[in-house]
């Protein structure tokens, strides 16, 4: 069997990059010219087209906003939350949120496999056989992954687009960030998609949505208790590891 040359696996390499290389150079293009495009203003103009539109190809519709909504979390293009009110105005809240975590989770997916063929492996190579800090982290990490996935995408303040690419680097199996991500991102899902569902009565009123509804106390501590939650495990073993210690 023939070995690679050293310029075979400088273009294996290269192409390892293309797919991160793509979304940043979208994400760079679409934060310059889709701006003024994805924003509530955009909405409140063309709300009746899309009501109108929806009522008469609901399935189209759907698969559009889809396509839609997973290129704008897939590229880092900005109007997720936009999109995500967009889903609750034209789906209502039950059917807006589903449809909203399906899309967010796909997005979240193309950034996941993008970052973890680009660098992830190598990263998770590295941190395997450094030693040290470096090794108790991807130790800690691996023990703990379910607690720790969920409470990166509970925690309102950890950006979305980072926890995408921590888990792609410190190889985390790809079932568990689809299952983590799709159970994780409900509440706050749930929450803006039942805003944008009543965002008619906002717009005949001529107001704004209150977007940061989600940093009020009775939004937020219970969105901090599920994070308590899924870090308790974690609280558990190191108390019990202690103690044995002790003993």
């Amino acid at each position: 069997m023939a070995q690679m040359t050293d310029a075979d696996k400088a273009s294996s390499g290269t192409r390892r990059y293309l797919p991160l290389i793509a979304i940043a150079v979208v994400a760079i293009i679409g934060a310059v010219t889709l701006r003024d495009y994805l924003s509530f203003d955009m909405l409140r103009e063309n709300r009746e087209a899309l009501l109108a539109f929806r009522d008469s190809n609901f399935v189209l519709t759907v698969l559009v906003f889809l396509a839609v909504y997973i290129c704008i979390v897939g590229f880092s293009l900005p109007g997720a939350l936009i999109a995500t009110l967009t889903g609750g105005f034209l789906f209502g809240t039950a059917l807006g949120t589903f449809i909203n975590i399906t899309a967010a989770t796909s997005g979240a997916v193309l950034i996941f496999l993008a970052a973890r063929m680009g660098l992830g492996n190598r990263l998770k190579e590295r941190m395997e056989a450094s030693e040290g800090l470096v090794s108790k982290i991807k130790k800690g990490i691996d023990e703990n992954q379910w607690s720790m996935l969920f409470f990166i995408r509970l925690v309102p303040a950890v950006p979305f687009f980072v926890a995408n690419l921590i888990p792609a680097f410190v190889g985390v199996p790809l079932y568990r960030f689809v299952i983590s991500t799709f159970l994780g991102i409900i509440p706050g899902s749930l929450v803006y998609t039942s805003v944008g569902a009543g965002l008619g009565e906002v717009f005949a009123k001529g107001q704004s949505p209150n977007l940061g509804i989600i940093f009020e106390p009775h939004i937020l501590l219970p969105i901090l208790g599920l994070c308590a939650l899924s870090v308790l495990p974690v609280i558990i073993k190191v108390v019990t590891g202690k103690k044995e210690l002790v003993k």
